[in-house]
């Protein structure tokens, strides 16, 4: 039985690759938690960077709260199934200006996770428009095999390689995944997807959560770590990551610089960079 998802919207993430817009959050939640990432922000001089934009959902309470939503667990489960980890989560944050973009790519293309059978939820904490540089996906490009990118390195691009598609995108068939503050996205992880820079007067800021089923695994490296936050794993292709009781505590602090350094050796898996850009 679907939790949450209607049987036309389940045939539209199957047909599209994406499904969108799905309201998770009140305005009184997404207050909270955006008050709760601003306040660490001021506090440390700035927007997360680097390492510290991923496996967040072990530093902060408010992010592993996220990960385990009963409305954006119903969705996720009404695709996936019953037994889910959250591999990773990947904070997209874009200053009004600041010039960072993400250029057209596939998520599996580094990710080393088999089967493909993952998908992403994009919870919206403020508005995702088009001139606030919101997503763009092109239907039913998830149907193809992961394509050819090209890494650029560019300065502004916030994917970890700078990695564009080496094939030709035809842009005009593309959607804008508008979003209000609290509505959440889901696309599959081989859709062809991009977004352009900020221009609009506030900040453009997304948690994307990577959630798999608890049969994939991870075929780059034999240490990785999820978070199980619905069903059971009778797997145990993954390290299982513990809940943080309160905000930055040093021993879940340090678990997560392991656990991004897992993730660089993932995504920079044939490279010669050891570790995350600072400028992503």
């Amino acid at each position: 039985m679907l939790k949450t998802l209607t049987a036309e919207a389940i045939a539209e993430y199957e047909r599209d690759g994406f499904y969108f817009p799905i309201p998770v959050l009140g305005a009184e939640e997404v207050q909270r938690y955006r008050s709760a990432l601003e306040a660490f922000e001021r506090d440390n001089g700035g927007p997360l960077r680097g390492p510290m934009m991923f496996k967040t959902h072990l530093l902060f309470r408010w992010v592993d709260e996220l990960i385990r939503h009963p409305k954006v667990l119903d969705a996720v489960e009404d695709i996936l199934g019953p037994n889910l980890l959250a591999w990773n989560t990947h904070f997209f944050i874009k200053e009004p200006g600041d010039e960072r973009y993400v250029a057209w790519h596939q998520d599996l293309t580094y990710w080393n996770l088999d089967p493909d059978e993952g998908l992403t939820a994009w919870i919206a904490l403020s508005p995702s428009t088009p001139e606030s540089g919101a997503m763009r996906m092109v239907p039913g490009t998830h149907t193809r095999e992961v394509v050819p990118h090209l890494d650029t390195w560019k300065k502004g691009a916030m994917l970890t390689r700078g990695q564009e598609i080496a094939v030709e995108v035809d842009e005009d068939k593309a959607i804008d995944v508008t979003l209000r503050p609290g509505e959440m996205s889901l696309h599959h992880q081989k859709i062809f997807h991009a977004s352009p820079a900020n221009r609009a007067d506030d900040r453009r800021i997304g948690l994307a959560i990577r959630y798999i089923p608890t049969h994939v695994r991870q075929v780059v490296i034999d240490d990785d770590s999820a978070a199980l936050v619905r069903g059971t794993d009778e797997y145990g292709h993954f390290q299982l990551e513990p809940r943080p009781e309160r905000d930055m505590d040093p021993a879940l602090v340090a678990m997560q610089a392991e656990a991004a350094e897992r993730q660089a050796r993932i995504l920079y898996h044939g490279t010669d960079r050891p570790t995350f850009r600072a400028d992503i």
